[in-house]
């Protein structure tokens, strides 16, 4: 009896082991299916000792990805029928981001991207498994602030804000 006891904690301890230092991202394939991934977190401390571990650091001054709340506010008739659209924007701070939204039923996510010769301006893209998509265009005031215009494919325009 004890010998099981041990095996069954021994069993449900490794799970919580194995995922212990590290947090769950999902994401959305084209197939519309949710995938999971696990990462493991940095060793506490400084940007170099995660550097050192092996560990991606970004580049921009040893800045680490931020997430932003982006809030999409109607621009035209067709937007109004669905209103204001909230999601987020992880800044990677590397002229690159991860964007998702729930648009109605339907979870949009893409990518944002800095124009090359303007560090300010950038164009981002979402798609959803139903086939919708989205792009818009945007211009960030600071890292962590910014505003734009977004078209989604059924012809709704909205205002981007980006940022608290």
């Amino acid at each position: 009896m004890k010998r099981l006891k041990k095996a069954s904690l021994a069993g449900l301890a490794a799970p919580a082991l194995a995922l212990a230092g590290c947090y769950v991202v999902p994401t959305v394939d084209p197939q519309g299916n949710m995938q999971y991934y696990h990462y493991p977190l940095p060793p506490a401390g400084t940007p170099v000792a995660a550097a050192q571990a092996g560990y991606p650091v970004a580049a921009s001054g040893g800045s680490f990805p931020t997430v932003l709340n982006a809030r999409l506010y109607p621009d035209n008739d067709l937007a109004t029928q669905t209103g204001m659209v909230a999601g987020t924007v992880t800044n990677m701070m590397t002229g690159k981001g991860r964007f998702q939204l729930q648009y109605g039923a339907e979870v949009l996510t893409g990518e944002a991207t800095r124009v090359s010769n303007d560090q300010r301006k950038g164009i981002a893209s979402a798609w959803g498994s139903s086939g919708s998509f989205m792009s818009c265009e945007y211009q960030m005031s600071t890292p962590r602030q910014g505003a734009g215009t977004c078209t989604f494919s059924n012809g709704a325009r909205y205002k981007l804000h980006v940022g608290s």
